[in-house]
């Protein structure tokens, strides 16, 4: 059983191995691998994940680090793909740029995402393509490079028989945090979902079988916030404390609770108080209050910015200090529910437990009232045959008519993509909430070309 991450070099991949070990015998691993462009940063993060691998947990398990895509997939059963096209210079550059133009600047959201999926669908394709090529037939790509709605929709029309699933563990992050607000434990939670990715709401959320939404409107009612009060003591921080070290004053902390996101998390008030029946995920806070989160952004220092200063320097600060002095610091890398999450999707593909996930698929007749194309996110039974959707009724005309708009602009971006149409993507970026109109669009648009030679397909 061999699984290999693509994006090797990310700072998640130390604690995606680490679940991924964990459940060695679940997932009959002999050997992990990593891929990716860039030698030198993934050179560190291999040195940290043998470390992992085996002096922290005395595994046998070979590790393999490589930038050769025969190497990396040949005979793989699994392939984990966590790509960021341009790295954080760019991701800079999809906050800052719309920002300039008084538009929601965010890496997934708005005019930043529609210029990241323009990146990352071709990259996306050549890995579908490597993967079919040199790995095991019965393959499966679990797919959580972001932005996750375009680039399934890119995979959608151009690879449509891959066998991939995309993915993404902000419901997840979600979820974690309600466990905590209401002291619940989150392996007796099970919950309803509807929506596209970065784009939904709970509709149910059940805690050993009874239905706990009325207590939560309560919680975020009384508090304004969704946030449990011990992790408002730890926004200031981007790092993660490892379980065993957590306190009431310091707990574990979710890495979706830090630092800017604590207007994302205060949204979730702000929402509910005009529409209470659903939870919504928290980056419809970017769609539904433009105009707030673009008056408390700060053009200058972005969350990639927070992010280099914090996560990424820890991390590679603490690589070093443990290759001078053979000492390491297991705070310095992010482990949790993100890497537990993407392998219990393995192993229940693999062993065919048809446990429930939450995943991004072709709508196929699952919300009626939605596209049969539209690429949806909905629970699923996971098996070795993939999921089982699970479908329901009409959804309500408001989350109806918003998902049309967020969809229509994610399938127009990814037409300009594979045409190469300058309209198209102007449509598409005309069409985005987050945009105030078709000059502003033009603008940002026009800008995102100019930062983005090299990455995106000439537009005409």
């Amino acid at each position: 059983m061999i699984i290999t991450l693509c994006g090797g070099g990310s700072t998640f991949t130390p604690g995606i191995v680490k679940s991924i070990a964990l459940r060695k015998d679940e997932l009959d691993v002999d050997e992990i691998r990593l891929y990716d462009i860039n030698e030198e940063r993934q050179r560190k993060i291999g040195v940290l994940v043998d470390w992992i691998l085996h002096e922290d947990l005395g595994l046998d398990i070979k590790l393999t680090v490589t930038t050769d895509k025969k190497t990396a997939f040949t005979d793989a059963s699994f392939v984990f793909a966590q790509m960021r096209v341009g790295g954080y210079a760019m991701r800079e550059q999809d906050e800052k740029i719309p920002l300039r133009h008084g538009c929601v600047g965010q890496e997934t959201c708005g005019c930043g995402g529609l210029a990241y999926g323009m990146r990352t669908i071709f990259p996306m394709v050549e890995l579908i393509d490597d993967v079919e090529k040199y790995a095991k037939k019965d393959y499966w790509i679990l797919n959580y490079s972001n932005p996750a709605a375009i680039v399934s929709e890119g995979c959608r029309v151009l690879r449509p028989n891959a066998r991939i699933i995309n993915i993404c563990d902000m419901p997840i992050a979600i979820i974690d945090v309600v466990c905590a607000a209401l002291d619940i434990d989150k392996k007796d939670v099970e919950y309803d979902y509807f929506g596209l990715n970065h784009f939904g709401w709970f509709t149910s959320i059940r805690h050993k079988g009874e239905e706990v939404l009325p207590q939560l409107r309560e919680y975020i009612k009384e508090h304004e916030i969704l946030l449990p009060d011990s992790y408002l003591k730890g926004m200031g921080s981007l790092m993660a404390k490892k379980p065993e070290e957590a306190t009431d004053e310091h707990p574990e902390q979710n890495r979706h609770t830090k630092g800017s996101w604590y207007y994302v998390w205060k949204g979730e008030h702000e929402i509910m108080e005009c529409f209470p029946e659903y939870l919504p995920n928290t980056y419809l806070n970017y769609y539904l209050q433009q105009k707030e989160f673009v008056e408390h952004s700060n053009p200058e220092r972005t969350r990639a910015n927070e992010v280099e200063e914090t996560r990424e320097k820890n991390l590679f600060d603490g690589i070093d200090h443990y290759e001078k002095t053979g000492e390491i610091d297991e705070s310095t890398f992010y482990a949790g529910s993100h890497g537990d999450w993407i392998a219990d999707l393995a192993i229940a593909l693999k062993n065919d437990t048809k446990q429930r996930f939450l995943v991004i698929c072709e709508n196929k007749g699952a919300i009626p009232n939605m596209p049969y194309d539209a690429m949806v996110e909905l629970p699923a039974y996971i098996g070795k045959n993939g999921p089982e959707v699970i479908s329901r009724d009409n959804i309500p005309l408001f989350q109806q008519g918003l998902m049309m708009q967020q969809l229509n602009s994610e399938k127009l971006i990814v037409e300009a993509t594979i045409e190469g149409s300058y309209e198209k993507a102007l449509k598409a970026f005309t069409l985005n909430k987050t945009v105030p109109s078709m000059k502003v669009a033009k603008e940002v648009l026009d800008d995102m070309i100019e930062a983005n030679k090299g990455y995106w397909p000439e537009l005409k």
